[in-house]
């Protein structure tokens, strides 16, 4: 098994999914263990920082990456497992950017309200409690909120040539702020260019769903994944997710009925995949089982899910039991 551990300097950072030149060319199997920086690139570190005063808009969710898998071809499907996550930092922080976020006025929902005022928090991380500490600004209100790692951005190049910013979610992932990209998660991406050339970053210590003022608890990271590769078959038009409880299909659009209605859609044809359904069937079925948390309604297209629970179904084997194989590999790397 190789193993390639990678720890990027920030000119080594990717800003966008496509258009980047590899940093590695790894095999199917290969486990990374990684760094990743937060998503303010470690410029917000005090209660006092403003965005406006101290972030570079055009470096926001640096990218560690990507990396080209060796193999790869459109019409494949890259399994990525996330075997750990560890904050690599002590703290993290979240703020108030202006005109940004879902509870204010936009550049797309155009207002004549001023912008919220920036603020920022600074959480503190107690490792041996496994809690992030919250602490109202303007109260005494403290409270320990349990440590929830998960990855904001995972994805690979689009299709066709096409360079997207770190900050949107697509059909290729991206930027899709879930907290179900967490540990024991299998993300399943479809191939659009030779290589996969996917990319990793944006960690998260916690996230509610819906990422509402549109900063999380945001800190860099120590990322462990395992590599795989699915050769031909019929890749996923939606990223798809496999826990071992269950499964998810992630839609991102604008407006967010549209990325809920993607994530319907391709869990309806996960689910004649698995069980070999036909559409009315399955849309039956998925109406009476599903759920639908919400992951981002901030990002240049909000992130919906589609969350189906194991046990409401028969037993299956998604991609020939990938997950199963991948979560036995994981045990033995923790």
């Amino acid at each position: 098994m190789d193993v390639v551990e990678f720890r990027p300097s920030p000119d080594q950072y990717a800003w966008t999914f496509g258009g980047v030149a590899p940093t590695h060319r790894i095999r199917p199997g290969t486990v990374l263990r990684l760094w990743t920086e937060d998503a303010f690139s470690g410029r917000l570190t005090r209660t006092t920082d403003r965005p406006s005063q101290v972030l570079n808009m055009a470096e926001v969710n640096p990218q560690t990456g990507p990396f080209f898998v060796e193999g790869a071809e459109p019409g494949d499907t890259l399994a990525l497992h996330i075997v750990d996550l560890t904050p690599a930092r002590d703290w993290a922080a979240s703020t108030t950017i202006p005109f940004f976020g879902a509870l204010t006025g936009t550049d797309r929902t155009a207002l004549l309200n001023e912008p919220l005022p920036e603020r920022t928090w600074i959480y503190q991380l107690d490792r041996a409690a496994g809690t992030v500490r919250f602490e109202a600004e303007r109260s005494s209100l403290v409270i320990d909120l349990p440590v929830a790692p998960m990855l904001g951005t995972v994805g690979v190049a689009p299709p066709a040539r096409e360079v997207r910013s770190s900050l949107v979610p697509d059909t290729f992932g991206g930027n899709m702020d879930t907290p179900e990209m967490k540990p024991g998660t299998t993300c399943y991406l479809g191939v659009n260019v030779e290589g996969a050339l996917f990319s990793v970053g944006d960690g998260h210590y916690r996230q509610g769903e819906g990422e509402s003022c549109g900063t999380a608890v945001e800190g860099a990271m120590d990322v462990t994944l395992i590599v795989e590769l699915i050769k031909g078959g019929s890749p996923p038009p939606w990223p798809r997710l496999e826990h071992d409880d269950h499964y998810a299909v992630v839609g991102s659009a604008r407006p967010l009925e549209d990325a809920w209605r993607a994530s319907q859609v391709g869990m309806i044809g996960w689910l004649g995949e698995l069980y070999g359904l036909d559409r009315l069937d399955a849309y039956q079925l998925l109406t009476q089982v599903s759920r639908a948390p919400l992951a981002n309604v901030v990002d240049v297209n909000y992130s919906a899910l589609t969350l189906l629970e194991k046990a409401l179904l028969p037993p299956a084997s998604a991609y020939d039991g990938m997950h199963a194989h991948l979560r036995s590999i994981a045990e033995g790397l923790v």
